[in-house]
């Protein structure tokens, strides 16, 4: 997610936007899409009754009817990031920023107020009845703090190592109840020494706990997918219902309904703890769709789809969607960037720092392999090499698998000199095609000598980019909100499509293409699928009759 710009004309060498388009267009339809959020974490219940929920890749805290499922924006980028949200005394509303490390609370009426920063990974928090404010770090970090959000004096350790206290609540006792997410249990935490007690096992990875109106303990696992009740004395647990994968957080209505977030599916589950019951409040096929590619495989022509939160397939025929790899579910680490070749589907992870290599014809995925500094992109070459796209090294690296070792970045980088790359593709004539975001630009990397030529310049934030076999590139630029194709032996410039809804800002200290506008080209048909960071949908262009 990046930038916008204002200018709309693409500078390319000596042949600028000044070339007539076609008389016939290409015909835009939407594919897939559109969903309402980008993926989805925090819930909590606001005193209007309406379900807050919060997106910390979209940066926004949305308004959810749980009656109707329709979704208002409350609080947009780049204050809204949320990863929970918790109500205290007179309504203040508090809530995390995951990436920035930052706790805001909101007064009705008034202006958000940062109270802590410096917290990275800053995830769970939750009031006592007197105002009390308690806030865990995970994943970037794992403590406890206390925050003084009315004095103003920021941040207090209490504890640290916990094994991941995640989506917690504060029990009629005090104490803090809620998972230890990498210990696969439920504990209760003394909020004055930060001293850890198990209370129930038999987790996977725990997500959450709540207690309901009921005085019951509600726990959800983000693995399996099971809503369960805890009976704190005893630590035996009931499986209330079984719901999908990649489950984050809960909230417990005064009427007992429990409300539910799952990242993968950017939904809402309403469920029924008296008979188990499911219903869907809100839901959209696509989380977060950013890098893709065409793979033809054993079922015919499909679209693969990085999703943040899972690696997607969708037939390009009939639209059906699959997801090999979903997060929690399956070892796989938010997907962002996705390339393949005639083997392989290379998927990875610029916030992990990982790769991961599926076998296109078994559909077997390897474990995902770390080391690698933001890797935005990956592919796999014509002759069976792995690269491997760093966006703030600028490197272009090979993995090498030696005999017995797990699969590693060669020491010598193959390409060096690239600025800020965001994306790239394998071209017919066995170079390597990139976008390069800052100074925007197209290079063509020369596999065997590393030597960098940059073919396009003065372009507005290119990102996702595709050749076609007669070698013009198919691109997204993304400051100009447009798709073009680029002919690099003619040096012209075409639009395919223009007015995208692409362009979502990115956080502070993100990449500037933080969710990489994809773009990928049908070698059979012509189409050029493009997706969408505004809408999280999935658009597909035609070519005019003729023209492929």
């Amino acid at each position: 997610m990046k930038r916008l710009a204002l200018a709309t004309c693409l500078g390319v060498l000596a042949a600028g936007c000044g070339e007539p388009q076609s008389s016939q267009p290409w015909t835009k339809t939407e594919f897939v899409g559109p969903s309402p959020f980008h993926g989805l974490h925090g819930l909590a219940i606001a005193p209007d009754g309406q379900i807050l929920a919060g997106s910390v890749v979209g940066q926004t805290i949305y308004a959810v009817d749980p009656a109707t499922g329709a979704v208002t924006e409350r609080l947009g980028p780049p204050n809204g990031m949320a990863d929970d949200i918790a109500f205290g005394p007179d309504g203040v509303m508090a809530w995390t920023g995951y990436l920035t490390g930052k706790v805001f609370v909101q007064a009705p009426g008034e202006e958000p107020k940062l109270v802590a920063s410096g917290l990275p990974g800053a995830n769970s928090l939750a009031f006592t009845t007197d105002g009390r404010l308690y806030v865990t770090q995970v994943f970037l970090g794992d403590a406890l703090h206390e925050v003084d959000w009315k004095g103003g004096t920021g941040a207090r350790l209490i504890a640290d190592n916990l094994g991941g206290l995640n989506g917690f609540e504060i029990g009629p006792d005090g104490m803090i109840y809620g998972p230890l997410w990498f210990k696969g249990v439920i504990a209760r935490v003394d909020p004055m020494t930060g001293e850890a007690t198990t209370i129930a096992q038999g987790f996977q990875v725990p997500a959450a706990a709540n207690f309901g109106p009921d005085g019951k303990l509600y726990a959800i696992d983000t693995k399996t997918g099971e809503l369960k009740a805890v009976e704190i004395s005893t630590g035996t647990t009931t499986l209330i219902a079984t719901l999908s994968p990649s489950l984050d957080n809960l909230a417990i209505a005064d009427s007992g309904l429990i409300y539910v977030s799952n990242m993968a599916e950017a939904a809402i589950f309403e469920v029924n703890p008296t008979n188990g019951a499911v219903r869907t409040v809100v839901s959209g096929p696509l989380s977060t769709p950013t890098d893709m590619v065409i793979v033809n495989g054993p079922n015919g022509e499909s679209l693969h789809v990085a999703d943040v939160f899972a690696y997607r397939t969708i037939n390009t025929a009939t639209g059906a969607i699959g997801d090999p790899l979903r997060m929690y579910r399956d070892a796989v680490e938010n997907p962002l960037g996705i390339g393949a070749g005639p083997n392989r589907v290379v998927i990875t992870s610029w916030a992990a720092g990982t790769v991961q290599l599926v076998d296109i014809a078994s559909g077997a995925a390897s474990y995902p392999i770390h080391g690698l500094t933001t890797p935005v992109d990956g592919l796999e070459l014509t002759d069976g090499r792995v690269a491997v796209l760093e966006s703030s090294t600028g490197l272009i690296r090979i993995l090498e698998t030696p005999q017995g070792e797990t699969a590693r970045p060669a020491d010598k980088p193959l390409a060096s000199g690239l600025n800020l790359p965001s994306a790239m593709a394998e071209g017919p004539d066995g170079m390597i095609y990139v976008t390069e975001t800052n100074p925007g630009a197209i290079a063509r990397v020369d596999p065997a000598s590393g030597e960098i030529t940059r073919i396009a310049s003065d372009l507005l934030g290119p990102e996702g980019i595709d050749v076609g076999p007669d070698g013009r590139i198919y691109f997204a630029e993304v400051g100009a909100r447009a798709v073009r194709v680029f002919d690099p032996a003619k040096k012209t410039t075409k639009t395919i499509g223009d007015n995208l809804e692409v362009g979502f800002p990115a956080p502070e200290g993100a990449l500037p293409a933080y969710a990489t506008t994809g773009v990928a080209l049908s070698k059979t048909s012509g189409a050029v699928y493009v997706s969408s960071d505004i809408t999280n949908s999935i658009y597909r262009f035609d070519p005019p009759s003729g023209r492929p």
